[in-house]
């Protein structure tokens, strides 16, 4: 299919990032696969290709297990970009089996049901005092106080991070996360190396430390899983530990003001949550649909694909829209309603196949522990100002979301 030049899909555009839907709705209704020059990839809209793609072992987060760069026609990253590539690609989110089922399996057993549900008293009991702060202070930046904070604490906490070092984490990881938009720019890329360079020698000091004394953390049980022969290398533990806390607070970050941002704009449905704090389950997935927090999710093709008749070769990338697919009216009835009582809600804001995200069982406890909060402390809240959205497209979130408690 030709290029759609002549439609308002545009990354670019801050018209397009305020709202991105109904440009993906012309996406769909024009076609199942659209060639996008500027970034050189297959735009994929729709669910149900989205939804098979994502678990088509003919395409891959990585191609290097299987080809160098030249025999897969692509030119490899700048020299200087090495610090960030050599972090990116030993996390399992960017590797392909046998090393991601590996990794994912040693990794799996810090995120069982039973490990998870432990965390549930000190997730609310860490929500409520965000909240009860917020509160005192009549108000505040609902992103700054309680959405960012809260999860990093407890990745954090997870990994064994000391409470006095966990200030530079965030800015370590939106500085790595920028690389994940397209077409970074130099400036960005200067960015996400430098933060790579400094947390991946924290955590290799870290590692260094827990191998001295070990405590009851994820870093510590990974070095154990390497001890007792598992074959995890030490950049693969670094690899897993940044990708653990950008992952594991980056979507519930974005998640928890892009949803709270919709219940402002939506004030019917948030009459009804306010009224029946049991919808809070419906009400999260039904939020991560209707905005989405990672709009896009790129695999190479591996071996050649056809979708809808047009054929993609090896080397070629797609771009799944996650986005456009949990608009997709062919899955979900009104799909640019907000419905918190939504029961068929098949979204993949989460993703799917061997990649599905290995923290949604606590990104949804810590969704709850904070919207709980917000209902039951602070009933009256209410947007202060209207927010920024940042000029991101792949991971979409604001800037900051001020709110006021009365």
């Amino acid at each position: 299919m030709a290029a759609p030049f002549d439609l308002a899909f545009d990354p670019w555009d801050p018209a397009f990032l305020a709202d991105p839907y109904p440009a993906y709705a012309e996406l769909r209704d024009r076609g199942r696969v659209h060639y996008y020059e500027p970034t050189d990839q297959w735009l994929v809209p729709h669910h149900a290709d989205v939804s098979a793609l994502l678990r088509d072992r003919r395409l891959g987060r990585t191609y290097q297990h299987r080809f160098t760069h030249e025999d897969f026609g692509r030119t490899a990253p700048p020299p200087e970009h090495e610090p960030f590539h050599v972090l990116n690609d030993h996390g399992m989110l960017d590797l392909e089996p046998p090393d991601h089922t590996r990794i994912r399996r040693l990794v799996s057993k810090a995120f069982t049901p039973r490990t998870v549900e432990r965390l549930k008293p000190y997730v609310q009991g860490l929500a409520g005092e965000l909240v009860a702060d917020l509160v005192e202070a009549g108000g505040g930046d609902l992103l700054a106080d309680v959405a960012e904070p809260l999860p990093v604490a407890v990745i954090a906490e997870m990994l064994g991070i000391p409470e006095a070092d966990r200030g530079q984490l965030r800015p370590w990881s939106a500085d790595i996360c920028g690389m994940y938009e397209l077409n970074p720019s130099r400036e960005t890329a200067t960015r996400a190396v430098r933060a790579s360079v400094g947390f991946s020698d924290y955590l290799r000091e870290l590692i260094a430390a827990r191998r001295k004394e070990p405590g009851d953390d994820l870093i510590s049980g990974l070095i154990e899983a390497h001890d007792e022969g598992d074959r995890l290398t030490e950049q693969e533990m670094i690899s897993t530990a940044v990708l653990l806390l950008n992952a594991g607070h980056e979507a519930t970050v974005n998640a928890t003001v892009n949803g709270w941002y919709a219940l402002f704009r939506n004030p019917g449905q948030l009459a009804a949550l306010r009224a029946d704090h049991s919808l809070i389950p419906s009400a999260i997935e039904e939020l991560m649909r209707y905005d989405t927090p990672l709009q896009l999710f790129e695999r190479w093709v591996l071996d050649e694909i056809e979708i809808a008749g047009t054929t993609i070769p090896r080397g070629a990338e797609i771009a799944m829209l996650f986005g456009s697919a949990n608009h997709d009216p062919e899955v979900f009835t009104n799909p640019d309603r907000l419905d918190l009582t939504r029961k068929e809600n098949p979204h993949i804001s989460f993703s799917a196949g061997i990649h599905y995200c290995i923290g949604a069982p606590l990104a949804r406890i810590e969704l709850a522990a904070s919207m709980t909060a917000l209902l039951e402390r602070a009933p009256a809240l209410r947007l202060a100002a209207e927010p920024e959205r940042k000029p991101n497209f792949v991971i979409r979130g604001l800037s900051g979301l001020e709110v006021s408690v009365a």
